[in-house]
């Protein structure tokens, strides 16, 4: 074997905690999979090291939440999606506010914080119908955390309510709005979302969407759906652009723009009332069945390799969540040795994912049981990564 003086400078690089840029990050992931692993955990145990009152490196997070799909009409037939309907199919629902106080009420009877709020985009709901929503939600149970509405959905209600975007998130925060997920990320590549969801929002308004919320103090989560049409330089694009986007929301909380793991740390104090930024990434594979989009889906391998190089290069963000959903548990707990230091959540309901062909389910008890096993200590969480109990 012939001996790589680069490649080996670049290994030292990144067990150093240093910044990688693209033609790097390709070099990596090809590497043998254990190796990007063992280098992944390494950058985990640096995000982590100054966490949980120096704690981080030992503790394995989860939350207990729900996903609340308020709607699955939508106007934007994505080709990977099995969830949408149409207004004049039988399926197609508007939830009642009754509907919506039962599943809080069971989510905080299981010890849950939080509901992810996420539908279709439909075309008729008004934006008074969303403040509406919000307001009952934050009245009747002021301790829940609404985690709610993707950006392609606000990149939606631009063009429907025609308001600015700074208008409409303002007004969603003030009506209860607590934080936004990372949903509709897919690839951060326009050529690639020309393919799969030409109707959605393209990546400028996905990034325009998260700027305009961290100005306002709303945190978000980042996402990446892949194992489809993208190539492995569109997946680094994709990472590139998070951090960059991370880069500009860090700077304006702290005055100077981040190069290092360390410097995305998350406030375990109060509720921040700074300007956010991303406090996770987190990344799935396609699921094809039920779904018109024709493309070859990707494994377990090529899931680990993803994640472990998005835990490299995305030296900004201190988390980053293990995808079980779609992965399975055993996988699940196995992503904790490549860069993941989060479950992600039980799911006490999953509707997107579960439409596509893939059902997994988890309790409390497994995610104690999976995150012990690794030798690691489980806490549940809150949406801002502070410890529950």
């Amino acid at each position: 074997m012939i001996y790589d003086a680069a490649l080996d400078e670049l290994r030292q690089k990144v067990w150093d905690g240093g910044r990688i840029n693209q033609a790097e990050a390709l070099r990596l992931f090809h590497l043998p999979l254990e190796e990007l692993g063992a280098l992944a955990d390494r950058r985990r145990q640096l995000a982590k090291q100054y966490a949980y009152d120096g704690r981080g490196n030992g503790i394995v997070t989860y939350n207990v939440d729900r996903n609340v799909n308020y709607t699955n009409v939508c106007n934007v037939y994505c080709k990977f999606c099995a969830f949408y309907r149409t207004e004049k199919d039988d399926d197609a629902y508007v939830i009642t506010f009754e509907e919506l106080d039962r599943k809080i009420e069971e989510t905080l009877a299981l010890g849950g914080t939080q509901i992810l709020m996420q539908g279709g985009h439909h075309p008729r709901l008004t934006k008074q119908w969303y403040l509406e929503l919000l307001s009952h939600i934050k009245t009747k149970f002021p301790r829940v955390n609404i985690h709610g509405f993707s950006p392609s959905e606000f990149i939606h209600f631009r063009e429907v309510f025609n308001e600015p975007l700074e208008r409409i998130i303002a007004d969603f925060k003030t009506a209860g709005l607590g934080s936004i997920p990372g949903g509709g990320g897919e690839i951060l590549v326009d050529r690639v979302r020309q393919r799969i969801s030409p109707l959605k929002a393209m990546s400028d308004d996905w990034l325009e969407v998260m700027d305009v919320a961290h100005r306002l103090g709303l945190y978000s989560s980042a996402t990446m759906m892949f194992g489809h049409v993208e190539t492995p330089e569109d997946r680094i694009e994709h990472l590139e652009r998070l951090r960059a986007q991370q880069d500009k929301s860090l700077e304006r909380r702290t005055g100077v723009a981040p190069a290092t793991s360390s410097a995305g740390r998350m406030e375990t104090g109060a509720t921040p009332v700074l300007p956010g930024c991303f406090t996770a990434f987190i990344c799935w594979t396609f699921q094809a069945e039920n779904t018109k989009l024709r493309a070859p889906t990707v494994g377990a391998h090529d899931y680990l390799r993803t994640q472990a190089l998005g835990r490299i290069y995305l030296d900004n963000f201190e988390n980053v969540q293990s995808s079980w959903v779609t992965q399975g548990l055993d996988i699940g707990q196995v992503a904790l040795k490549f860069g993941a230091n989060d479950l992600g959540s039980i799911m006490i309901e999953e509707n997107v994912v579960s439409q596509a062909g893939t059902t997994f389910r988890m309790t409390v008890a497994d995610m104690h049981r999976l995150i012990r096993d690794l030798g690691y200590e489980p806490h549940q969480r809150d949406n801002w990564y502070r410890l529950v109990n």
